[in-house]
């Protein structure tokens, strides 16, 4: 029963992460995008973490929580772009 809900919660994350991918499209601001992008980036994080524990593999957390590492660094480094220009110093 719970292997059904865990497949439930994953699909409709990933239906709602369409949603960003339109408002990273259509997103007005250069920030409205970031901001899109970094929502996808979070919710594809909790599906391979949905995915671990519906396969029952734990290596998968890892893979999620480098993942999410790396979009933080990316979203961190685009904003700093945006606001200066340069990405050095």
């Amino acid at each position: 029963m719970i292997e059904y809900v865990i497949i439930g919660c994953a699909i409709f994350l990933v239906l709602l992460s369409f949603v960003g991918l339109y408002r990273a499209y259509k997103g007005p601001t250069a920030a409205d995008r970031i901001v899109a992008i970094n929502v996808i980036s979070t919710k594809v994080t909790v599906v391979i973490v949905l995915i671990a524990l519906w396969i029952k593999q734990g290596s998968y957390v890892n893979v999620a929580l480098i993942y999410a590492m790396i979009g933080f660094i990316t979203t961190i480094g685009v904003a700093k772009y945006l606001l200066k220009g340069r990405l050095d110093a």
